[in-house]
């Protein structure tokens, strides 16, 4: 009877993602973490890697090399629980030994097959963790971590430092926004603090306060006030009421003088053009008055 187990074949959703993780395995990476297991171990590896490392021999011997001790006991029996169990140890050997939990692999990823690029991942993590703590060896794998370096500083330093204007807050040498008023706030146009006199008289305009030679709002109302045509500031004289300015209008053409309110009578004639209507007028030998003549005794 076989102590061995093999997991069927997989279909759907699972085939899938098996064919998608073993099209990111890297042959070429295989090949350097080859030559890496046998130059530590000094053991030859097989032609397929990964059945060399089933058993987990092989790595139990490889942390023992990296930090002696790691694993205590390894199994060399054929049955698979035995070679299960030497795979946990390895895994619980290199978390001690430094690698994060998200750089291993399960013992299923290994044994069945199941994710050997996590395996090979795995592998080139610690050559890199074993390349940090200072195990030199002629092939170069992995990266070395960087070291933490802790510097203390006297109170002294600390309270200069903040008298120093960092690059991250800008620079004082440029144009800037100093001097700035809020918005709606009187602005000066001169400096109290540096002793300047105040400007001259108001009919002077500055050249920060812009220009009076073109156009201009000077003058200009708000919407529904009156608007003079003359200057009481400048003591011109009032224009008269029958001069017509361009700025009034124009008379020549139809306009609405003389409408009223919507709701009020209309008259058909104008008192100042046409005299109070006192004649009557005959139909058919009935004496009639107009509409607005008062009737007489």
């Amino acid at each position: 009877m076989s102590t061995h187990f093999k997991s069927g074949p997989a279909f759907g959703l699972s085939a899938e993602v098996k064919s998608k993780l073993a099209g990111k395995y890297d042959p070429q990476k295989e090949e350097e973490l080859r030559m890496w297991i046998q130059d530590v171990t000094g053991k030859r590896i097989g032609d397929n890697f990964m059945e060399s490392l089933k058993d987990g021999v092989l790595l139990c011997e490889l942390i023992n090399l990296l930090q002696p001790g790691s694993v205590k006991k390894i199994n060399h029996s054929s049955q698979n629980w035995h070679q299960l169990e030497n795979i946990g140890n390895f895994v619980r050997a290199i978390t001690d030994y430094g690698l994060k939990p998200h750089d291993l692999f399960e013992a299923n990823d290994l044994f069945e097959n199941v994710n050997h690029t996590q395996v090979q991942c795995t592998l080139i993590t610690l050559a890199g963790m074993a390349k940090s703590k200072g195990f030199h060896s002629k092939y170069d794998l992995g990266v070395k971590y960087a070291e933490k370096h802790q510097r203390r500083f006297a109170p002294e330093k600390l309270r200069e430092g903040r008298n120093v204007i960092g690059l991250q807050m800008g620079t004082n040498k440029l144009a800037s926004q100093k001097g700035m008023t809020s918005y709606g706030t009187r602005r000066h146009l001169y400096d109290a603090k540096m002793g300047m006199d105040n400007p001259l008289d108001q009919s002077t305009i500055s050249l920060q306060m812009g220009t009076n030679k073109g156009a201009s709002q000077a003058g200009m109302t708000a919407p529904g006030t009156r608007r003079h045509i003359f200057d009481k500031k400048l003591e011109l004289e009032n224009c008269d009421t029958t001069t017509i300015s361009l700025q009034m209008g124009t008379n020549k053409v139809a306009s609405q003088q003389g409408m009223t309110t919507y709701g009020l009578p209309r008259q058909v004639y104008d008192n100042k053009y046409c005299t109070n209507p006192t004649e009557t007028y005959y139909n058919d030998g009935e004496m009639e008055f107009d509409g607005y003549n008062q009737y007489s005794d």
